[in-house]
C-alpha cells in the first residue's frame, strides 16, 4: 500500500510529463502562439523545445505542477501575458500527462501484483499437483494392495465354501459305502463258516463213507448252505457294484478344482449329485428328478456339481424330515434350465433379497458358511448364465438355474 502511496507522492520532472506526448506537434503550436524565439528549459536549466541559444532580455515564466517548478517556458518577442498563457496551457497539458504517468504505473504495478501472485499460484499449484500426484500413487498402492488381500480372501472363502461342500460330501459318502461295506464283510463271514463246512465234509467225500457223509451233509444243513451261498454271493456283488457306481459318481466332485472345459450332458450331473447326496436326504423326503433330453454343454462339470449339491442340500434342509424335492431339466431358447423345486418353509420377504450375499444365513452359527448361495450364483455367472429364485414364506422356494449353450453373458 505504501508503493501506491508514493506514486500519488512523486516528483514528475518536465522531461518525464514530455515524454508520452509529440513534441513536435507541441513545438509548432507554440511557435504559432509566440512565434519562433521561445525555449521550453527543464528546471535544471536543459532545453526540451526551441532554440538552444539564450534568448536575451527574455521573457520567462515559471512551469509549476501542484506547487512544484519543474521548468520554464522563455520567449524574447512575445509579451508577458502570452507567454504566461502559454504556460498556463502547458500546465494544463502537464497536469494530464501526470494523471496519466500515474495510473499507468499504478496499473503496471498492479499488473505486476497480480502477475507475481500469479507465479506464486502457479508455484503452489505446481507442489499441489505433485503432492496430489504423490498422494495418488499411493493411493493406487493401497488399493491395489486391498484388491490383491480382497482377492485372496474371496480365494479363502471360496476354497472354505468347497472344503465344506466336500466335508458334506464325504459324510454322505462314507455312510453310503460303510452300508454296503457292512454287509458285504458279513456275507464274506458268513462264506468262510460255509467253506469251513465243506473242507469238513471233503475227507468223507474222500473215503465214499456215503452213510457218514449223508449224515454231515444233514447236520451241517448244507442244503441250505448252498442256496444261502448262491444269495450272498448275489448280494455282495450288488454290494460292491453299489459302492463302484458311489465312487463313479464321486468322482464328478474330485476335479471341482479344475478349470478345464467338458462336454458333458448336465442330466448326468444331476444324476450323480442325487446318487452322492442320498444319505443326506431323510425317509420322509420324496426326491423327484424329471430329466428331459437336452442338449449336451460345454462347462466345467466339477463347478456345476457343486450348484446343483448345495441346492439339494439346501432344499433338504428346508424341506426338514417330510416334504418333496423336484429336480428337472429342460431346454429352452439358447440355454438349458435346471429348477430345483422344494416344498420347505419358504424364504421370508425381508430376507429373500439378501440370499445371494455373502455370509447371510438364516441357519444357527457353526450350521453353515453363508457362501453356498453366493459361490453357486458366481459359477453360474462365470458360465455365462444367471441363478433366479421364487419363494415366499410357507410355500416353498424355486431356483432356476440358466445355462447358455454358447457361453455368451446373460
Amino acid at each position: 500500500m505504501q508503493a501506491r502511496n508514493d506514486h500519488f507522492d512523486r516528483d514528475f520532472t518536465l522531461t518525464e510529463l514530455l515524454a508520452g506526448m509529440s513534441r513536435e506537434k507541441l513545438a509548432r503550436s507554440l511557435e504559432v502562439l509566440l512565434g519562433p524565439g521561445f525555449r521550453l528549459l527543464s528546471a535544471t536549466g536543459e532545453v526540451l523545445l526551441g532554440t538552444a541559444e539564450p534568448l536575451p532580455a527574455a521573457c520567462r515564466c515559471e512551469l509549476r505542477l501542484d506547487i512544484e517548478p519543474v521548468g520554464y517556458l522563455e520567449d524574447s518577442a512575445a509579451a508577458q501575458p502570452q507567454v504566461q498563457a502559454c504556460a498556463h496551457l502547458i500546465e494544463l497539458v502537464m497536469k494530464s500527462a501526470a494523471r496519466y504517468l500515474m495510473a499507468s504505473h499504478l496499473h503496471e504495478e498492479n499488473v505486476n501484483e497480480s502477475y507475481q501472485r500469479l507465479l506464486l499460484q502457479h508455484e503452489a499449484l505446481l507442489k499441489s499437483e505433485l503432492r496430489y500426484k504423490q498422494l495418488a500413487e499411493e493411493l493406487e498402492a493401497r488399493v491395489q494392495a486391498q484388491v490383491k488381500t480382497i482377492k485372496q480372501a474371496e480365494r479363502q472363502l471360496y476354497q472354505a465354501e468347497k472344503m465344506a461342500s466336500v466335508g458334506q460330501l464325504a459324510a454322505g459318502v462314507a455312510h453310503e459305502i460303510n452300508n454296503p461295506m457292512g454287509f458285504i464283510r458279513s456275507n464274506l463271514g458268513t462264506a468262510k463258516a460255509y467253506v469251513q463246512s465243506f473242507s469238513r465234509l471233503a475227507p468223507l467225500v474222500k473215503s465214499g463213507a456215503c452213510y457218514q457223509l449223508a449224515a454231515a451233509w444233514k447236520a451241517d444243513d448244507m442244503d441250505f448252505v448252498l442256496e444261502d451261498f448262491a444269495s450272498l454271493l448275489d448280494e455282495s456283488i450288488t454290494g460292491a457294484d453299489r459302492v463302484a457306481r458311489i465312487v463313479a459318481d464321486l468322482k464328478g466332485f474330485s476335479n471341482i478344482d479344475r478349470t478345464e472345459e467338458e462336454v458333458i450332458n448336465i442330466n448326468d450331473c444331476i444324476t450323480s449329485v442325487c446318487n452322492v447326496a442320498a444319505s443326506r436326504i431323510p425317509p420322509g423326503v420324496h426326491l423327484v428328478t424329471e430329466l428331459e433330453q437336452i442338449p449336451p454343454l460345454r462347462c466345467r462339470p466339477g463347478h456345476l456339481n457343486q450348484v446343483f449339491l448345495n441346492l439339494l442340500l439346501n432344499a433338504v434342509q428346508a424341506v426338514g424330515e417330510q416334504g418333496e424335492i423336484r429336480m428337472r431339466t429342460e431346454s429352452g431358447e439358447g440355454e438349458i434350465l435346471v429348477h430345483v423345486t422344494d416344498t420347505g418353509a419358504g424364504i421370508t420377504e425381508e430376507n429373500l433379497p439378501r440370499i445371494f450375499e455373502p455370509f447371510f444365513t438364516t441357519r444357527e452359527v457353526g450350521q453353515g458358511t453363508g457362501l453356498g448361495l453366493t459361490v453357486s450364483r458366481d459359477i453360474a455367472q462365470a458360465h455365462g448364465g444367471v441363478m433366479e429364485v421364487e419363494s415366499r414364506e410357507g410355500a416353498g422356494s424355486h431356483f432356476t438355474v440358466h445355462l447358455p449353450l454358447d457361453g455368451r453373458k446373460h
